[in-house]
């Protein structure tokens, strides 16, 4: 078999680079246990929050969402000048059974449509759970 060709910009010898367990995200992301109301396809449902960052929530439902549905999303958060309404637009890009026992999911949702103080507002609340997560 002939040998494979190197990608350009690394030897033959170099190994790929590897994960080692870092964090990938992108934005920092704090816990947030909190009610969120969730708008889709199949009209309007009560969820909980498990934490947020300024480019998506994860949440508990008590039901599967496919991957890629669009929801709104509306969620209140505390800030230095008092709580603050989230309202957005996002995309489903995780849909996990919590156990095989329980009929509950976890989903994470990429926001992809919301207001710049909406962002801003998520950016101060993670900012100020210090971003541990």
């Amino acid at each position: 078999m002939p040998p494979t060709p190197a990608l350009p910009g690394r030897s033959e010898s170099a190994p790929p680079p590897k994960d080692n367990g870092r964090e990938r995200r992108r934005w920092a992301r704090a816990l947030a246990e909190m009610p969120i109301t969730l708008v889709g396809p199949e009209g309007s449902s009560e969820a909980r929050v498990r934490d947020v960052s300024r480019a998506g929530v994860c949440l508990f439902l008590d039901r599967p969402v496919p991957l890629m549905t669009v929801l709104g999303v509306a969620f209140d958060i505390a800030t230095p000048v008092g709580r603050t309404r989230v309202q957005a637009h996002g995309a489903v890009v995780r849909c996990e059974r919590i156990a095989k026992a329980v009929d509950h999911w976890e989903i994470a949702v990429f926001l992809h449509d919301m207001g710049e103080s909406d962002r801003h507002a998520l950016e101060e609340f993670v900012a100020l759970r210090g971003g541990s997560l």
